[in-house]
């Protein structure tokens, strides 16, 4: 398998997915994919994948954890 492959868009806007990655990903008709715009272009996914791509940039991110230091940050500089 190459990880490229070359579709040209069809009526309606309808792409189709070469059988070699339908099968390689395990995609069956009606399977939802999602298409992300992105900078580099657009990317077409899974739901599946894309969760995992969003764990794997989030993971070991305490976002709360840091709202909370800048406002205690914020609220000593104020009380100064």
């Amino acid at each position: 398998m190459s990880g490229t492959y070359a579709v040209s868009m069809g009526d309606r806007g309808r792409l189709a997915v070469p059988a070699e990655l339908r099968e390689h990903l395990g995609l069956t008709a009606g399977s939802p994919l999602l298409l992300v715009e992105t900078e580099a272009g657009i990317v077409v996914t899974t739901r599946e994948r894309a969760r995992d791509l969003v764990r794997r940039q989030l993971q070991g991110e305490d976002l709360v954890g840091e709202l909370l230091a800048e406002r205690r940050a914020a609220a000593v500089e104020e009380e100064s």
